[in-house]
């Protein structure tokens, strides 16, 4: 037991820290390249030559999402860690602020188009004059059951799910089964809560940050931010086992390396009031 304790000691855990964390940042720009195929292949099936701009940006959302937080994920890194006191000023900080604005533009695009799908996916209305999907076969008509997308062709529709009626997904040329697009439904609420989550995250960092600028290292805000975010975390651990349920489990990971990541930036944070409460100490001992 000594001679473990003895080798736990002589480890670099600082250097280890950080090499956990660039091996998380490189998994989560891996699972955004899958996330782009993966919404091209939804776009396949949902868009039209009629859609509009952001009908195209909204079937994009989970891949511009994505890359607004990893980009501001790499920003916070930059100012919690990367950049020391003395470079952290003038147009250092005014550029990495504005990056960081606008990554909160396309986060906030991302709500709306996580809105809009909630409210599309609303209507209950029945696809008329089908009593099996051969009956539409070929008309560039999509069947969707649990984010999995079929072109409905005389190839498929054979062995696609029969039902006494169908339903629209939304106002997009796709078609499912009562339960089907119940399941859409509550999809699209689960993606919609889990961007607010995390939005409330970032708010909460942000808070410590701005206070931690100021010398501020405990007190009432502090605290609540802290606490909040335990609670928030919590709610994202269980809305990833729900996607792993649905056999989702790229979002699981997804979800899990994105709270390492944040989990990455609050050590920083950490570490960062530790030299606060040091420095403060070193000029509270000069002045007794």
């Amino acid at each position: 037991m000594n001679a473990f304790a003895a080798k736990a000691r002589n480890v670099d855990w600082h250097r280890v820290q950080q090499v956990v964390k660039w091996v998380v940042y490189t998994l989560l720009l891996v699972n955004w390249v899958f996330y782009i195929f993966e919404d091209a292949n939804r776009a396949f099936h949902t868009l039209t030559p009629e859609s509009g701009f952001f009908k195209w940006t909204a079937e994009f959302a989970t891949s511009i999402d994505e890359a607004a937080w990893f980009i501001l994920l790499l920003m916070l890194e930059l100012e919690t860690y990367i950049l020391g006191d003395d470079e952290w000023k003038g147009w250092v900080a005014k550029t990495v602020r504005g990056i960081r604005l606008l990554c909160f533009v396309m986060i906030a695009h991302t709500v709306v188009a996580n809105t809009n799908a909630v409210q599309d996916y609303q209507p209950t209305t029945v696809w008329e004059n089908v009593d099996h999907l051969c009956d539409i076969a070929d008309q560039d008509v999509s069947y969707v059951y649990n984010l999995e997308y079929t072109e409905v062709t005389t190839e498929t529709c054979n062995d696609l799910p029969t039902a006494d009626q169908y339903y629209q997904v939304g106002d997009d040329p796709v078609i499912s089964t009562f339960a089907g697009l119940e399941l859409e439904r509550d999809l699209a609420w689960a993606d919609l809560v889990e961007v607010i989550v995390w939005i409330l995250i970032i708010f909460a960092i942000e808070m410590v940050v701005r206070l931690q600028d100021r010398d501020i290292t405990s007190g009432t805000l502090i605290t609540l931010a802290n606490r909040g975010k335990i609670v928030l975390y919590s709610i994202l651990g269980v809305i990833a086992i729900y996607w792993g349920t649905l056999g989702h489990w790229l979002y699981t990971w997804d979800e899990f390396l994105w709270i390492a990541g944040f989990g990455a930036i609050e050590l920083n944070v950490n570490e960062w009031r530790e030299e606060i409460l040091e420095h403060q100490a070193e000029e509270a001992g000069v002045e007794a």
